[in-house]
């Protein structure tokens, strides 16, 4: 009888989940803005390797089970977590040192590691399939070559993301570029905000999403995993590196004093998903989706002495709203006057003033939509243009030419939910929305990105240059419900070969599951000298991260002499059921046709 009595009411919740019935409200958090503001270690190297080209610093992260107090009335709260934190350590990189950073997974799930927003090489990716099992090990790769930018890295295992991002695995890399000063606020003024909406049990421990077949929204608002938490700062201009790591729930933030809510208190946007903005944006509201990024400067010289709130707005998108998830962060400013503007990072920051040199694909030259994607739930499974990741003949959507710019066309034609689109490899440029909100964000538009927020019968054009690698990536939405059910599919930038550019491959990186990239036995110990005089070495010599910007000029050059019209065979040979075989591509100045897509224009 009480194995029957189980099963009812297992099945029952079952049918809420899939109903997108949340079970649960968490209860209540009487501790508002009373804890202060977390800020996540920082991830230090154990060695490093030098040699003519380049240096390479190695890391080593442990994925292991570790409880936290989260609700101070309740009993801990269970997380999986990086060196048994969550958030993870923060890499503070440098541009131009590349990182082999190694995962140990010491927990019983599996786990891949997806850095985003880095123009890694295939098997570095995080590609899903491609998992460490408990008791391996993984090395990823890192180039540490992109403009400087706030990239994140967290789970992307098969089927299990939301589980494992949600109960931890998640953390910030931030790549810094010495060469690029533009006057921001930086070391103890820069700081990074990990949001994500939590629901727990009455006994303090975490929902699981692992049920979930439609979203987890979250009724707690942490951020870097404290429940609205507070942040003491002076009276001086801070920058803040936003990141939406909710498995589910999107934002519409904005700024309040306390003394007085219903004035907004405007703020500056300076960066995005791919670093700094074109130019720096005013703006009095930011609307961030989950896996999105954005960087802010927020001027608190007129409130010291004050508390100002960072807000999120009431029905907003299909969010539901619950009694305090119309709060995320408290500042209490310092007393006292201002700050001199000529303290470092502090001076004058001019709407629209030019922050970056972005390369930006030229989309007026290729106005032509070469992929329409649309983003549908159909018989209870999330799935692009009607294919899921597990309909592995057809997974591969579309055949990018190496170098080449395409538009993409990105649709949601429902009103009952939204859908933030992530892109691996590239990044991207906004450049038009249509339905829902109508139009592309002022911040939007200066940005280059590699997540664009779908919403509510929303369409979207983003175009970019499918550059500088080639080889089979991911493409999916990042509400992590939704890709785990099987909103992810694939995309594979065709083979070139630059050898006569000076640009040979000396492994073939097309394929994610090369075997000799894969995890590994782990013996529970990691010696240091062979990470340094044999690890480290062999990835420095396989060159796998020449110049991006040169091989993209030599891709450009390439182009240049190729007649509008020919026939590439492109045969990739793939161990994990990444792509078909043979794939037969016609290329033209504009348009992309493959026996295999399912969708061209």
């Amino acid at each position: 009888m009480t194995w029957l009595i189980g099963t009812i009411l297992a099945t029952a919740l079952v049918q809420q989940v899939q109903c997108g019935i949340d079970p649960w409200v968490s209860p209540e958090y009487k501790y508002i803005h009373q804890f202060p503001l977390p800020i996540p270690p920082i991830a230090v190297p154990l060695t490093s390797y030098t040699d003519a080209n380049k240096t390479i610093d190695f890391y080593q992260i442990n994925i292991k089970k570790f409880d936290a107090q989260t609700y101070p009335d309740l009993n801990k709260t269970s997380y999986v977590g990086y060196n048994g934190t969550a958030p993870g350590p923060t890499f503070h990189m440098t541009k131009g040192r590349e990182a082999v950073v190694r995962f140990v997974n010491n927990y019983d799930r599996p786990s891949s590691i997806h850095l985003h927003g880095s123009y890694s090489r295939t098997p570095f990716d995080g590609w899903a399939e491609d998992v460490t099992e408990a008791g391996q090990y993984k090395d990823y790769y890192y180039p540490n070559a992109q403009p400087q930018r706030t990239l994140w890295y967290h789970d992307h295992a098969i089927g299990i993301t939301a589980v494992n991002a949600y109960f931890g695995q998640a953390g910030f890399y931030i790549l810094n570029d010495p060469n690029t000063d533009v006057g921001l606020p930086s070391g103890e003024f820069d700081i990074p905000l990990m949001i994500a909406a939590k629901q727990f049990l009455s006994d303090g421990k975490l929902l699981s999403p692992e049920l979930e077949r439609v979203s987890l929204y979250g009724d707690v608002i942490t951020v870097n995993a404290q429940p609205w938490p507070y942040l003491s700062v002076k009276p001086r201009k801070y920058k803040f590196r936003i990141l939406d790591a909710s498995i589910s729930r999107t934002y519409k933030l904005y700024l309040a004093a306390d003394s007085d809510p219903t004035t907004r208190i405007p703020f500056t946007v300076v960066g995005a998903d791919a670093g700094f903005l074109d130019h720096a944006v005013a703006s009095t509201s930011l609307v961030i989706a989950m896996a999105e990024r954005y960087e802010i400067v927020i001027d608190f010289a007129k409130y010291g002495g004050q508390n100002l709130t960072l807000m999120n707005e009431r029905n907003w998108q299909t969010n539901p709203d619950y009694p305090a998830t119309d709060r995320v962060l408290r500042f209490v400013v310092g007393a006292g006057p201002a700050l001199p503007t000529t303290d470092p990072g502090n001076g004058a920051l001019v709407d629209g003033a030019h922050l970056a040199k972005l390369n930006v694909p030229n989309s007026a030259a290729h106005p032509v939509i070469d992929h329409s994607f649309t983003f549908e739930r159909t018989n209870g499974q999330w799935l692009i243009n009607g294919v899921g990741f597990e309909n592995v003949p057809n997974r591969v959507l579309a055949f990018p030419k190496r170098g080449r710019v395409e538009r993409w066309e990105l649709i949601n034609t429902s009103g009952g939910w939204s859908h933030p689109i992530h892109i691996h490899l590239i990044d991207f440029q906004v450049v038009k929305r249509s339905g829902g909100r109508g139009a592309v964000e002022p911040y939007e538009a200066a940005a280059l990105k590699d997540v664009v927020y779908l919403g509510m019968n929303e369409r979207v054009e983003v175009v970019a240059n499918y550059a500088p690698w080639d080889g089979i990536y991911m493409f999916h939405c990042h509400n992590l419900v939704h890709e785990d059910h099987d909103m992810m599919a694939a995309f594979n930038v065709t083979d070139i070969d630059l050898s006569s550019y000076g640009y040979p491959d000396k492994v073939s990186f097309v394929d994610p599951m090369i075997h000799q990239f894969q995890a590994k036995p782990y013996s529970g110990t990691t010696d240091l000298a062979v990470v340094k005089n044999v690890t480290l070495r062999d990835f420095a010599d396989l060159n796998a991260y020449p110049n991006g910007l040169a091989v993209e000029s030599a891709l450009e050059d390439y182009w240049s002499k190729q007649p509008t019209a020919t026939t590439l065979v492109t045969s990739v040979k793939t161990s994990g059921g990444a792509s078909p075989a043979t794939t037969t591509t016609k290329v033209s100045s504009t348009k992309t046709s493959t026996s295999k897509a399912s969708t061209s224009t």
